[in-house]
């Protein structure tokens, strides 16, 4: 009864910029952490940031002083500033939060992705 869906991605020239969300909605009555991953093709899925619930942020090195990542807590909706970008950004980034429902159930939600082509 959780959803997470991205928006924002697109195709960008290497040196551009990009900003994607992630909106969640549904059973919702609170949200800890909420991060980025990339799914670049033929590779793994890996962290790119993590913002707490209090806004702590980290950041995987290779976007450290690029990428920004934030939230609205009022609109369960996190957010991920690129900017600089290069080839090696390109992949389908995918949302992920920490939920907890009304019922107290905490779960690990994930949304569907949004495709980032970064063209040099």
């Amino acid at each position: 009864q959780v959803q997470l869906v991205e928006s924002g991605g697109g195709l960008v020239q290497a040196g551009g910029s990009l900003r994607l969300s992630c909106a969640a909605s549904g059973n919702i009555f609170r949200i800890n952490d909420m991060s980025w991953y990339c799914q670049a093709a033929g590779k793994q899925r890996e962290l790119v940031a993590t913002i707490t619930s209090g806004g702590n942020t980290n950041y995987a090195d290779s976007v450290k002083g690029r990428f920004t990542i934030s939230r609205d807590n009022a609109k369960n909706t996190v957010y991920l500033q690129m900017n600089s970008l290069k080839r090696e950004d390109t992949g389908v980034y995918y949302c992920n939060a920490v939920v907890t429902s009304w019922n107290g159930i905490r779960r690990i939600q994930w949304g569907e992705g949004t495709l980032v082509t970064v063209s040099s």
